[in-house]
């Protein structure tokens, strides 16, 4: 009899792998200024970052599946996954949130690989890393789109980079294309920096050549902190840049905390009548409970962070099972149980939005005129122009402050800005998670 049992039970645990490998999820796709299901509904995003440790977080089965259920449970429908390995096997963990209805949006650059502002280029080296993360992922239903960077323009003074993330975007979008990959989105996520807005997403949209330009824009924003609205928090401001924009724009980060607990009351606001028109939704900061006080829920208590343990990496514990942490995660889960917004379908929605124009230099800010042609393959910002604006003829005009950014790829710990600080203050504040 007992063998009988076990045998049952090894049977019913081959079949749920199996169901496991075998999810699929319908395809999203662009058009206009929304995300559409495959089958015409509209799409918005209800998103955590997803980011266990410095390694890919997208190769373990078990925990991915722990993950999904809870991630279920809150109303998520989307991850974002900072960096992988794309050499690992991720059919466990795509299938596994696929099973759950959540998608997937990955950044394409790795800690070596990411554009640096302070040392710009886009060469072969950051061209095959790139496209072998899209090769990973290009396959699975649940793969919503990928980034070329994050934060790689973290002050105000940095924006000569963004000629060179609007390089990367064209060379995979047309790495896309040779491979016959479906037009899944290729976007920038961006630092929320008061003195490039908004020239900074009109410019990676802007011009006649669509295949020079992204296909969403994901903003890091901290702005709503605690009992704030639209006009106090700064959304107000935020939904005017945003308005008439031709491409998806979301939220890629949020959730400040600097007004413990959080109550995620600007999600009412991102899903309500008041922005759901014109924006796709928001991912959370973040899945994980860290020293930071960001998580949505613990894998376990924190320990010395020199204590060495299986799964516990600089006193947290990164894998198990996933417990909410309170009151954020039911907060976060009441919020978006009562926010549906239905959108439009894709067969009544007819767009009619046109690109921005590429915006001129500004004295002390934006530093690139224009439409300016987009550095080759190969290429390196000339030594000098990084403290001058460029103009579409290509010379240096004006001036700026040196950049002082670390280079770094910004990861996981995005903006997390603090209301009230200038952006420059922050990124020095803030710095990385503590991998990096």
């Amino acid at each position: 009899m007992f063998c009988k049992t076990l045998a049952a039970a090894g049977l019913l645990a081959s079949l749920a792998i199996t169901a496991v490998h075998a999810a699929t999820a319908p395809t999203i796709s662009v058009s206009g200024s929304k995300f559409f299901y495959s089958n015409g509904t509209q799409y918005y995003m209800k998103g955590i970052a997803y980011q266990l440790t410095e390694a890919d977080p997208l190769i373990d089965t078990e925990q991915c599946q722990r993950d999904a259920d809870l991630m279920s449970t809150l109303g998520a429908n989307a991850i974002r996954v900072y960096h992988v390995d794309p050499s690992g096997d991720h059919d466990g963990c795509m299938s596994a949130f696929a099973g759950a209805g959540i998608y997937l949006l990955v950044d394409l650059d790795t800690f070596t690989t990411a554009i640096d502002p302070t040392n710009t280029s886009w060469n072969q080296t950051q061209y095959n890393a790139f496209a072998k993360v899209m090769d990973a992922f290009a396959s699975y239903t649940n793969t919503l789109g990928f980034f070329v960077g994050n934060e790689v323009i973290a002050l105000a003074n940095q924006s000569l980079a963004a000629p060179y993330v609007k390089a990367a975007t064209r060379d995979m979008k047309a790495y896309r294309s040779s491979k016959g990959y479906r037009d899944f989105p290729i976007g920038y996520s961006a630092a929320d920096i008061a003195e490039l807005r908004p020239m900074l997403q009109n410019y990676l949209a802007c011009g006649t050549n669509s295949s020079e330009t992204i296909d969403m824009f994901g903003l890091n924003a901290y702005e709503w902190c605690g009992n704030n609205d639209m006009e106090t928090s700064g959304y107000d401001t935020l939904n005017t840049y945003a308005e008439g924009y031709n491409i998806p724009i979301f939220f890629s980060e949020t959730g400040c905390n600097t007004v413990p607990p959080r109550t995620f009351e600007d999600q009412s606001a991102i899903f309500g009548s008041a922005m759901n028109d014109i924006w796709s939704g928001a991912i959370i900061y973040e899945w994980i409970e860290e020293t930071n006080n960001y998580g949505l829920i613990s894998y376990g208590p924190t320990v010395a962070a020199t204590a060495v343990a299986s799964g516990v990496q600089a006193g947290i514990s990164r894998t198990g099972t996933p417990t909410p942490v309170s009151p954020d995660f039911t907060n976060l889960q009441s919020q978006w149980a009562t926010l549906n917004p239905t959108g439009v379908a894709s067969s009544a929605y007819s767009p009619s939005l046109t690109a921005p124009a590429c915006p001129s230099s500004t004295s002390g800010g934006w530093l690139v005129d224009g439409n300016v042609k987009l550095p080759s393959l190969g290429q390196t910002l000339a030594t000098g122009t990084s403290t001058a604006a460029v103009s579409s003829t290509g010379s240096a005009t004006g001036s700026a402050a040196t950049p002082s950014a670390t280079g770094k790829k910004s990861s996981a710990n995005g903006g997390k800005e603090i209301a009230g600080m200038s952006a420059g203050l922050l990124a020095v504040m803030l710095g990385f998670m503590y991998w990096l």
